[in-house]
Parts: structure tokens; sequence; C-alpha cells
């Protein structure tokens, strides 16, 4: 099992890590740290999308890191928008926002060579028509 887990690329590795902690902290975040409401909130279902991602980064599918990129965008957005809240939710909103963008970066630099080898492939079969 560990010599599967080395043999990963480490930005996959900590992209899908900070997937997972993010759905980890969306769900305590509004069921018990600091819900809307008393007893938790329907905003507990926020982290559900994440959890469509995980496998696929897991298992290093392009595709799935692709919209997985687009996807962590809104998470960041809420974290900027909820730093102006005052108390837990201040270091909550910092905790997603730093989880979040770290998820971005390891993504976006996991993915730039791949999309530099297709843009190379499409071009040599464009100069071979």
């Amino acid at each position: 099992m560990l010599k599967k887990i080395l043999e990963k690329n480490p930005y996959q590795l900590l992209a899908t890590a900070a997937f997972v902690d993010l759905f980890i902290l969306c769900v305590c975040w509004e069921w018990f740290i600091s819900p809307l409401r008393p007893g938790g909130s329907w905003l507990i279902l926020k982290g559900i999308p994440l959890l469509f991602a995980i496998p696929g980064l897991w298992k290093g599918k392009v595709y799935t890191m692709q919209w997985a990129s687009m996807l962590i965008l809104l998470y960041i957005t809420e974290g900027l928008v909820r730093i102006l809240e005052t108390g837990a939710n201040f270091w909550m909103a910092v905790l997603e926002t730093a989880l979040a963008t770290t998820g971005f970066v390891c993504l976006l630099i996991y993915l730039k060579p791949i999309k530099q080898e297709a843009k190379s492939l499409a071009k040599k079969k464009a100069q071979a028509k």
C-alpha cells in the first residue's frame, strides 16, 4: 500500500489531501463548529461535490482534475467572502481559503506538463497533415 502511495505524484497527493481536508472542514464547520443555525444547517451539503472529485484525483484522472480545478474556485470564493466574519467563522474561512488554494495550485502544477504534452502532440499531428 505504501509503495502505491509513494509512486504517485506529490502534487496529486497534495491535491487529494486538500480535497479530503476541505470536505471534513465543510462538514465540521456547518454541523457543529459554527453552523448558521444551532444544531447544523443545510450548508453542510456544500461538501458533497468534493466527494465526487476525490476518487478521480486519487487515480490521477486528468478530466477529473480539470473540472475539480474549476470546482475548487467556488470554495476559494466562499472562504474569501466569509473571511469578513468574526470569531470561529474567520478562522474556518482562513483555513478553507488556504486548503482550497493549495488544492488549486497543486492541480495546476500537476496538469501543466500534461497540457503541454497534449499541445505538442496536436501540433505534430497538424504538421503531419
